[in-house]
């Protein structure tokens, strides 16, 4: 895959990718949400990222597939699952990035090493996507919280697929290669590689909604910006202590 990657000129992390994911029917839901909510929801070491002075935050509902560590054997069972991620967007030493509040995901056994080995906010929910014609009905309820943190959607896409022009929101909402996590009050980044996110807008109907409820975030009365992603292959490198 990295060959693929080089191949049409694109930046590809120095050193050697260690796994891979396929991210399948991918909901991009973004909510503008005031900086000093968010302030004090990130580390202190990492600089919130704004577009014309709003910070943003997204939920991406989507189906994993074909997870696979290098050169070691599939993960028992964990070849294809939901997975809910919550995050925002930063900067650190002028890299930017995204910031997780939590990542959902309908596999134990991802979820303690993604937690062990990545030091990022995994849980363990129960959850179900399921196609419906030309749209997804999605199902999230962590567990362990009282059913605090839940979420259901129906969501389809609505246009021709799109690839989002550099100065626009729509790329600096979605074209992100690194991510930042902290462990024991040091700072952590992993950087990922994938082909330019081919998008589509979409509708979506949200019949509950409490993850950023349950991280203390208020999100806006307003309607979410949706976007929509049929498939897109990611690589994933080590990660890394910032010295």
């Amino acid at each position: 895959m990295t060959e693929r990657f080089q191949q049409k000129n694109m930046s590809v992390p120095e050193g050697m990718w260690i796994m891979r994911q396929t991210w399948n029917d991918v909901l991009f839901a973004h909510w503008p949400v005031d900086v000093s909510i968010l302030r004090a929801m990130v580390p202190p070491v990492l600089e919130l990222d704004t577009y014309n002075g709003r910070a943003w935050v997204s939920m991406l509902p989507f189906m994993l597939t074909n997870l696979r560590a290098r050169f070691l054997p599939a993960i028992p069972g964990a070849r294809a699952f939901p997975e809910l991620n919550f995050r925002t967007y930063v900067t650190y030493k002028g890299k930017p990035g995204i910031y997780f509040f939590s990542l959902d995901a309908d596999h134990r056994l991802a979820v303690l090493g993604a937690r062990t080995f990545f030091h990022l906010p995994y849980f363990y929910a129960d959850m179900k996507a399921e196609k419906n014609d030309d749209g997804i009905d999605y199902v999230c309820k962590r567990r362990g919280d009282d059913g605090e943190a839940a979420f259901r959607a129906a969501y389809r896409p609505i246009s021709a697929p799109f690839t989002a022009e550099e100065d626009s929101l729509d790329y600096w909402l979605t074209e992100r290669y690194r991510l930042y996590t902290t462990y024991r009050n040091k700072l952590y980044y992993e950087d990922i590689h994938h082909h330019p996110w081919l998008l589509q807008n979409a509708e979506a109907k949200f019949s509950v909604n409490t993850i950023a409820e349950a991280h203390d975030i208020s999100l806006p009365e307003s309607d979410p910006l949706l976007h929509f992603a049929k498939k897109q292959d990611v690589l994933f490198w080590p990660l890394r202590q910032w010295s």
